[in-house]
């Protein structure tokens, strides 16, 4: 169907309102890191490195950005192993990947957030506090799990569908045992569906505020809890404008490379 030039027009229109309203908004956050008085005139005059450097010896940033870092990571690797298993089960058994036991495994993450803390703070005074473990670290890396393990389930799925299984079921048919074809056959084909998958959970882990706040325990204090308590505190705010910038910019790298690893495998894994 041929688009006549008025709704040609209309497209392009929209489509640059579209793409204004996503990064406008990150432009200003890079100008207010070199510029901490937003109630300056437009164009902002007194543009400054002055904050990053003031920033960099920030010690509760630097604090908050290790507990960010320790928590995405250790998050992101459950999610992996989960998600390897979730992947065997998968491929071995190809109903799993239907619309049902998806819907069971991503409702946690669509449910909204201030249920999913309520509910894991529950969980952890359940099975925790009759042990005398109390929350922590490892309860805010269990919290940041639950989406983790969506996003990695999902690309699995969504790699698993693009192939026929027909490698793997050859590798069965010439004496392989289950594990061995997926290991040998499928594995790879997942390998960098994992990859992305745990790229894409550790960028998102460093932006969820709402589960964290349920689950962290006294002390525990991760870089969107830090930015939450001191961006309305005026002697912080110049910080804050900086450490988000550094947040926008850093997270270009784990979404890119987990974009071209999604897009060079889609070519590649039609199998």
């Amino acid at each position: 169907m041929h688009l006549g030039r008025t709704a040609r027009t209309a497209l392009r229109i929209g489509a640059a309102l579209g793409f204004a309203v996503i990064y406008v908004p990150l432009l200003l956050v890079l100008v207010n890191s070199l510029n901490p008085d937003r109630s300056a005139s437009w164009p902002p005059p007194g543009l400054t490195l002055h904050w990053w450097s003031v920033a960099a010896d920030n010690s509760g940033a630097r604090d908050a950005v290790w507990v960010s870092v320790k928590a995405g990571l250790g998050a992101t690797a459950i999610a992996l192993v989960l998600g390897t298993l979730i992947a065997f089960a998968v491929a071995r058994y190809r109903f799993l990947g239907r619309g049902t036991v998806s819907f069971v495994v991503v409702l946690p993450i669509a449910l909204p957030g201030i249920v999913t803390g309520i509910a894991l703070n529950s969980a952890f005074g359940t099975v925790l506090r009759p042990l005398g473990v109390g929350l922590g670290l490892f309860t805010v890396i269990v919290g940041h799990a639950t989406f983790c393990i969506v996003v990695v389930f999902n690309n699995v799925v969504a790699r698993l569908r693009r192939t026929s299984g027909s490698y793997e079921e050859a590798a069965m048919d010439l004496g392989a045992t289950t594990f061995r074809a997926f290991v040998d056959v499928t594995f790879p084909l997942l390998r960098s569906a994992l990859l992305a998958g745990g790229l894409l959970a550790f960028a998102l882990s460093f932006d969820e505020i709402v589960v964290t706040t349920f689950t962290a325990g006294p002390g525990i204090q991760t870089l969107p809890i830090w930015i939450f308590d001191n961006m309305t505190r005026p002697q912080q705010a110049p910080v804050v404008n900086v450490v988000a910038a550094v947040l926008v910019l850093l997270s270009v790298i784990p979404i890119y490379l987990a974009q071209r690893l999604s897009a060079d495998t889609a070519t590649s894994s039609r199998v």
